[in-house]
């Protein structure tokens, strides 16, 4: 008995044996199979193996394209904008009830409420308009005076006579010269966020078009920046005097403040702002002059206000 399990125990260390030098000769094939660089590289073997199968699925999608089907392949998976946000806006966008219109100062205040964002940001208001902006007695340019300003420092740029220029600088504005001015121009440096010239120089600013139209920096007489008081448009600029228009796709754009704005400044500059809109209503318009309005901040969820400007 002892004898039988001695050669079955040996029996099964010599099977245990051949099986690991038949995977070491398998082994030392396998690595033989292979060089280290070039051609016969691993590395290149299966770099022209990936692009056989690109090719071929290239050559499939090709013939199906030519017979007329679509080309086969997984449905692509997109997930819901919210789900692509981030974790502070999405917190912010569940305290905005869906489908819901807001009054006013209720939006306003949500808004400041919902800022995902640690610092200051702007609270905007987007108001779709019933207007065509091609017509040109649609395409509506103005400018209001917010009572409270809009939170930003306005550098103002004065393009005036000597004696003019040194009532703009008398008055707040931040440069107010005369030929010096164009200068600047020509060396391309822009240090203003608002451009004021009077009618008699504003052809001399006709070859710098192209560097200031862009930026909406050239002087318009609908902005109030071509003007003969230079004093009072510069100290409108400096209150908070801002501009507005409507888009191509007949959108306003506009800012009422920051979050840091007590609300009922943050509603005066609103009420203004809505005013100044509802007096600048074209008369060929004869249905809703305003579609829809919508009150949120710089990085912050969009809350639907109630219609109540037509």
């Amino acid at each position: 008995m002892a004898e039988d399990k001695t050669a079955e125990i040996t029996k099964k260390v010599d099977e245990i044996k051949a099986g690991a030098e038949i995977e070491e000769t398998l082994a030392t094939e396998s690595e033989e199979k292979f060089a280290k660089s070039g051609k016969k590289s691993k590395k290149h073997i299966e770099e022209v193996k990936a692009e056989e199968e690109r090719q071929a699925r290239k050559a499939e999608t090709k013939a199906l394209e030519e017979a007329g089907e679509k080309p086969r392949g997984a449905a692509p998976v997109t997930r819901p904008r919210i789900e692509r946000r981030g974790k502070k806006y999405q917190a912010a966008a569940k305290q905005v009830e869906a489908g819901k219109l807001y009054g006013l100062k209720e939006a306003l205040e949500l808004a400041t409420k919902t800022n995902p964002t640690k610092f200051d940001a702007t609270v905007e208001a987007h108001i779709r308009l019933g207007v065509d902006p091609r017509q040109a007695d649609q395409n509506i340019r103005a400018t209001v005076v917010l009572p409270h300003g809009n939170g930003k420092t306005v550098r103002v740029a004065v393009f005036a006579p000597l004696d003019e220029a040194k009532k703009a600088a008398a008055a707040g504005a931040d440069i107010a010269e005369d030929e010096e001015f164009l200068k600047r121009l020509e060396k391309g440096t822009i240090d203003f966020d608002v451009l004021i010239s009077t009618p008699a120089y504003m052809p001399k600013l006709g070859k710098f078009a192209r560097l200031l139209g862009p930026k909406g920096l050239m002087p318009n007489p609908k902005a109030g920046t071509v003007t003969t008081d230079i004093e009072k448009a510069v100290k409108e600029a400096k209150a908070g005097k801002v501009e507005y228009r409507v888009d191509k796709q007949a959108i306003i754009h506009i800012g009422l403040g920051k979050t840091n704005f007590d609300q009922a400044k943050l509603l005066e500059n609103a009420e203004t702002f809505f005013d100044s809109l509802k007096s600048h209503r074209p008369a060929s318009i004869k249905g809703n002059f305003v579609k829809s309005i919508y009150i949120t901040t710089t990085m912050g969820p969009s809350i639907a206000v109630e219609n109540i400007y037509n």
